[in-house]
C-alpha cells in the first residue's frame, strides 16, 4: 500500500452517507457472513489433491476474481484439471453451505431497507462466482434491495484493480465520486479508493489481522451496519 492508496479525507459515520447517490457492497465478509468457510473449503480442497495448505494462502488471494483464482490455483499447485473443472468443484463445495449456513451481517438488512426508502442505488461488486451470489442474495432475502450484482469475473481484472467497482458503477448510471464503497479486506478498500469512490471498511474475523492498514486507507470503519442507522 502506497501513499495514493490512503483517503485524503476520515468521515464520520454519521456523515458518510452525505452526497452518495450509490451503495456497493462487497459482499463475502461484508453483506454477509461467509468467509469462515473459504479457508476451510480450500482446505479440503487442496487435500483432495494431495497438496499442502500453504498458511498465507488467504492473504495471497484476497481480490482475485473466482476466475484468477482458479489460474492460481492450477499454476501453483500444478492441478491437471482444467479451469472450469476446478470453478465447478468450489461451487459446489461451497453451494450446500451457502444454501443453510450462510447467514447476513448484523444489520444488512436493516440498511439496505434504509437506503431503498431514500431513492440510494445499491449493487455487489463480489469476487465470488455468479451462481453462488445470486442463490445466497435470494435466499437470505436481500436480492429485493440490490440493483445489480457483478463479478470480478465480468472485468479484466480482480481487485485491488478498481475494475469491478467501476463497472458496477457504471450499470447503476452513477458517477463514481458519488459512490459509495463498503469492504472487509483491505485490497478491496484499496480498488474502491483507486476506483475514486468513498470507502467504508467493514470488519471481519477473516481480516481482523491487516485492520489497523484498512482502518489508515479507508474514509471510515465499522464493525456493523447498525452504527449507521
Amino acid at each position: 500500500m502506497n501513499n495514493n492508496d490512503i483517503a485524503e479525507v476520515k468521515i464520520p459515520s454519521e456523515e458518510l452517507l452525505n452526497g452518495i447517490n450509490a451503495v456497493i457492497f462487497d459482499l463475502d465478509g461484508t453483506l454477509i457472513d461467509s468467509m469462515w468457510m473459504w479457508k476451510q473449503i480450500d482446505i479440503d480442497y487442496l487435500a483432495s489433491k494431495g497438496k499442502p495448505f500453504p498458511p498465507n494462502l488467504q492473504d495471497t488471494i484476497s481480490g482475485m476474481s473466482f476466475s484468477e483464482t482458479a489460474v492460481y490455483f492450477k499454476e501453483t499447485f500444478g492441478i491437471e484439471d482444467d479451469l472450469d473443472t476446478i470453478k465447478k468443484c468450489w461451487n459446489d463445495m461451497a453451494w450446500e453451505m451457502y444454501s443453510t449456513r450462510v447467514t447476513l451481517k448484523e444489520g444488512a438488512l436493516e440498511f439496505l431497507k434504509y437506503l431503498k426508502e431514500r431513492g440510494i442505488k445499491t449493487g455487489i461488486a463480489t469476487s465470488n462466482s455468479n451462481e453462488l451470489a445470486f442463490m445466497v442474495t435470494k435466499r437470505l432475502g436481500i436480492d429485493a434491495y440490490i440493483d445489480e450484482i457483478h463479478t470480478a469475473c465480468e472485468v479484466e481484472k480482480g481487485k485491488p484493480s478498481p475494475d469491478i467497482y467501476l463497472f458496477v458503477a457504471e450499470t447503476l448510471g452513477v458517477d463514481p465520486s458519488e459512490c459509495l464503497v463498503f469492504e472487509d479486506v483491505l485490497r478491496g478498500v484499496i480498488a474502491g479508493l483507486r476506483a475514486g469512490m468513498r470507502v467504508c471498511a467493514f470488519y471481519d474475523p477473516a481480516s481482523a489481522y491487516e485492520d489497523e492498514e484498512k482502518r489508515e486507507a479507508a474514509n471510515c470503519y465499522l464493525h456493523s451496519f447498525k452504527e449507521l442507522i
